[in-house]
């Protein structure tokens, strides 16, 4: 069996508690020969996890580039970086793991999801809601109507991110605390939810936000509740409270209600969804939590030997990022927006 030889670049908590965890259950798979981070020592650090050679530390990730053999490599960068860092190791043509949202704007968006084209490589948007176990458990109960038809959804989100901040968390970042791209923990955070949606209900026609306005700089809106409409149909709402705590369980989580029942996560980690019937049946069905970054990389794998196609690919990141786009828009304009409409058009008008 091919092994894949990786290089990593940034090697900060994302490599350290998301993706090396990952890369250490598929061995089989995956060699790391080569790490590289703008922080010497992280870059030793990480060699060191993966056990090679000192001298495969780099500061320069294009000096990495130019001196290792590789196959891919796996991007794990602040996100104002990755647009600009995928785009120097696409030119080169070699294979892409990036991690999300694939820009910070809707212009380097459109270009990244044309490197593959241009640049003749295979790139993998590493956005693990979309690759999640219970993610995909209630989109394969929807696309077999367990519930029936789906009639509307409910989903809540609350953390409390001026919690995290001061604590050895993904959120005590200066870039994270003070972000300079629009929307702050909506881009870095609320994205995750909303690819998750999307992959479950396929592409939204139109969306209408409200924010709560606040002073502090992680995010413009104390809160955002978003009212959102798919071309399926399906309408739902999904409220996103990064500053706060949801006291009593079970929480609010996310219900989507069918006209032969409902669908119920309590949070992604609970490890069941629930299935309730309106003949008062109903059955639970257990999953492994996180699992999305297994799966992503053992996607990425099997694009690579041919075995299947990568399911998120540039283009499909692209619609989640014009999706907070969309309802940064909604919010200041006070106004409905649309949000798939001729998006496709546009992109291969590019």
């Amino acid at each position: 069996m091919k092994k894949l030889r990786m290089g990593i670049v940034g090697c900060g908590l994302a490599w350290e508690r998301l993706h090396y965890p990952a890369y250490e259950q598929l061995q089989d798979k995956y060699d790391i020969v080569s790490c590289s981070d703008v922080k010497l020592e992280q870059a030793i650090k990480a060699t060191q996890m993966v056990n090679i050679s000192r001298d495969k530390a780099y500061k320069d990730y294009r000096e990495m580039i130019n001196h290792e053999n590789l196959d891919a490599v796996d991007i794990t960068v602040p996100i104002p970086d990755n647009f600009s860092v995928s785009k120097d190791i696409a030119k080169t043509g070699i294979d892409i793991i990036c991690e999300k949202p694939l820009a910070t704007n809707l212009e380097d968006a459109r270009e990244y999801s044309n490197f593959s084209k241009k640049y003749g490589n295979n790139i993998m948007i590493a956005e693990n809601f979309r690759y999640n176990e219970e993610n995909n458990i209630i989109k394969n109960l929807i696309e077999q109507k367990k519930i029936g038809d789906i009639i509307y959804f409910i989903s809540n989100y609350v953390v409390d991110f001026p919690q995290e901040m001061i604590a050895d968390s993904f959120a005590a970042k200066e870039w994270r605390q003070h972000p300079d791209f629009p929307g702050g923990r909506l881009l870095d955070g609320a994205i995750h939810n909303l690819a998750g949606l999307r992959h479950i209900f396929g592409a939204i026609d139109s969306l209408h936000a409200f924010g709560s306005p606040q002073k502090e700089e992680y995010m413009p809106y104390r809160s955002a509740n978003i009212n959102m409409q798919f071309k399926s149909g399906v309408i739902g709402h999904f409220a996103y409270f990064p500053s706060g705590i949801e006291a009593q369980k079970p929480l609010i989580g996310s219900r989507i209600f069918g006209t032969k029942g409902m669908i119920y996560l309590e949070e992604r980690s609970c490890e069941v969804v629930n299935v309730f019937y309106n003949n008062g049946g109903s059955e639970q069905i257990s999953y492994k939590a996180n699992q999305g970054f297994y799966n992503e990389l053992l996607n990425f794998y099997k694009a690579f030997v041919n075995q299947e196609d990568i399911s998120v690919t540039p283009d499909v990141e692209l619609w989640d990022v014009k999706t907070i786009l969309a309802i940064l828009k909604s919010i200041k304009e006070q106004k409905v927006v649309k949000v798939d409409d001729n998006l496709l058009e546009k992109i291969k008008a590019l």
